[in-house]
């Protein structure tokens, strides 16, 4: 026999308990007695036991044995009760109510007979409470020892507590049989399933404008979020109009982009839109994005354009740059920056000279960059309004984005980068991507 607790603990509202579960808290008093007779020592639920003192707050006398045999039963105990017990895992322990303080018990995961014995239930109840210099007024002792699974029964009965407790135990309902738990267990399971999933769809019909997106729209990538933000209306007209409107509109993204960026200007620019228009592969430099990005970089004839950053409608539309918290930069800091969509963040730390053979209009293709000569910014939080966009860095993934194999992807991605092109003024383009979706391609746009 081994006694891993002995002497007084803290009882709180007149309860204290045995936990092996790590995942659970406990039964409740109703789950704990459900279907006993013996009102004392709650086993109704795997793995845990409540026991009820006398007193309601205070330090009282407590023994915990564990036995390799079923001890002799002491005569001077008032109130006995017996029950059985198996630990839901090797970590069992006496605990004092909201986990206060604990004791390891070292019981085995094995099924146990435990008998619970009390003396001076009635007068602990009567002074409900005592302190640190009263005398001990109830004391308990809990025995364990290796038994098979018996009915819990009350061996002895001498207080009005005790007789109290079992008079409740009693009067509870009979616990669910397992077909019952199992079944209340698989409806709370189902309930939160549907509550979860009504409570996804409400979010996304938000984020939506009030409509759920259709699988297409859900599934396409890349900036649909980002396009969501400022019109999902427009989103579901591009859906509903069928891929020769979207790639109508794609088109006629990618050309107002260029148009407001002033890249119209450039030759090998006016080649892909023509490209575009006739359905032909994008061709050089728009075939690498290293290479497109560097002939940008080494034109010359690039214009040096920036423009506000386009704010989605729920945000407010400006805020003045000065205002503490925001980090505004001077120009010539901003001016040192490039922000654009994810694939326009870089950008050379230096213009090439004018030796350079490309920015003299040689033939010969430029090299590639060196990678160390780039630099990426990522900015965390609400977007900072002292940042302007450089408008041709913003436009050349639309012209990219409209190459998309996918009709709708190529929508999507043009419009988007012809947003933030346009910063400040998306919502006129926007209105003109809309309206083209109504009319459809017959005015073929990117012929204008």
């Amino acid at each position: 026999m081994r006694r891993p607790v002995e002497g007084d603990v803290h009882v709180h509202y007149g309860q204290i308990y045995v936990q092996s579960d790590p995942d659970s808290y406990g039964p409740g008093l109703d789950e704990a007695f459900a279907g006993q007779s013996a009102g004392l020592c709650g086993a109704a639920t795997a793995g845990a036991l409540w026991l009820n003192t006398g007193l309601h707050t205070g330090e009282v006398g407590f023994t915990v044995e564990v036995h390799d045999h079923a001890p002799p039963l002491e005569s001077s105990w008032e109130d006995v009760v017996e029950v059985s017990f198996r630990p839901a895992s090797a970590d069992s322990a006496l605990v004092e109510w909201a986990g206060e303080d604990s004791w390891d018990l070292g019981l085995d995961e094995t099924d146990y007979r435990v008998r619970y014995c009390a003396t001076g239930m009635d007068r602990a109840r009567a002074a409900d409470t005592r302190t640190a210099e009263e005398p001990q007024l109830d004391r308990y002792l809990l025995q364990f020892w290796p038994a098979p699974p018996e009915p819990d029964r009350v061996l002895k009965e001498t207080s009005r507590t005790a007789a109290h407790w079992h008079g409740y135990a009693r009067d509870l309902p009979p616990p669910p049989t397992p077909a019952e738990r199992a079944e209340a267990e698989r409806r709370a399971r189902l309930a939160q399933e549907t509550a979860e999933r009504e409570r996804r769809l409400a979010r996304e019909r938000r984020e939506w404008g009030g409509r759920l997106p259709s699988d297409a729209l859900r599934t396409v990538g890349g900036n649909v979020s980002g396009l969501r933000d400022f019109d999902p209306g427009l989103l579901h007209a591009l859906d509903a109009a069928g891929p020769a409107a979207q790639r109508a509109v794609a088109l006629l993204a990618a050309r107002r982009a260029c148009e407001v960026a002033g890249l119209t200007a450039l030759d090998w620019v006016t080649g892909a839109l023509t490209a575009l228009a006739e359905g032909r592969p994008l061709p050089p430099p728009f075939d690498d994005d290293a290479r497109m990005w560097h002939t940008l970089a080494s034109d010359p004839a690039c214009p040096d354009r920036t423009v506000g950053r386009a704010v989605p409608p729920e945000r407010p539309p400006s805020q003045d740059s000065s205002s503490p918290g925001t980090g505004a930069l001077s120009p010539q800091e901003a001016a040192t920056l490039v922000v654009g969509p994810a694939r326009a963040v870089a950008r050379q730390s230096s213009p090439p000279p004018a030796s350079d053979p490309a920015a003299a209009g040689q033939s010969s293709p430029p090299p590639l960059p060196d990678p160390g000569r780039y630099g990426l910014f990522v900015s965390f939080g609400p977007p900072d309004p002292s940042l302007r966009i450089s408008q041709p860095h913003a436009a050349l993934p639309a012209v990219t984005g409209a190459a998309a194999r996918d009709p709708l992807r190529a929508a999507v991605d043009a419009v988007y980068a012809a947003v933030v092109t346009h910063g400040e003024d998306w919502p006129a383009l926007l209105a003109e991507m809309a309206s083209l979706c109504r009319e459809g391609p017959a005015r073929s746009p990117g012929r204008e």
